[in-house]
């Protein structure tokens, strides 16, 4: 059985892997309390982004779905993978076509804000009441300041 990971790029407009990217979240979501968005909300986004997918062996283990100003609606990563360097290279593809990427993350969710330190984004602010379900939200920025893409580069070397 092979262990290479597929890359792919879905275009706006697409419902490929809307599916499989339904079910991760919502895997994610039943474990960790995050992702907690709606099915509706959530395909209307992925349908409208351009979105980066890691597949191996037919399994979708990872994606990013990215606006066109460079921020990121909706960043997984299977936990059974977590820790193979899936989701700094999901950001890497994003900084190929960005100056700089935002998102926003759950001022609880330790893991995620951890792994966007590492990578070196920046909290730029707190905003109160952000989700749907009341819970805060921070706003995190990589690039622009400096050079991004010398940036991740750096941070694949690593």
């Amino acid at each position: 059985m092979s262990v290479n990971i597929d890359s792919r790029v879905v275009a706006p407009g697409s419902d490929d892997y809307v599916d499989e990217a339904w079910q991760l979240k919502e895997e994610i979501s039943r474990r960790e309390g995050v992702l907690k968005q709606r099915h509706d909300f959530f395909t209307d986004a992925y349908r409208r982004s351009k979105v980066h997918c890691y597949v191996r062996n037919d399994e979708l283990i990872g994606f990013a779905a990215v606006r066109r100003d460079g921020y990121i609606l909706f960043l997984a990563v299977a936990p059974k993978c977590r820790g193979e360097g899936i989701g700094k290279r999901l950001v890497a593809r994003v900084a190929d076509d960005h100056d700089s990427i935002t998102c926003h993350a759950r001022t609880s969710n330790e893991n995620a804000l951890q792994f966007y330190e590492h990578l070196g984004f920046e909290i730029k602010r707190r905003i109160d009441d952000y989700y749907e379900d009341g819970g805060d939200a921070y706003y995190l920025k990589l690039g622009s300041d400096v050079g991004i893409t010398d940036k991740i580069s750096e941070l694949m070397r690593r």
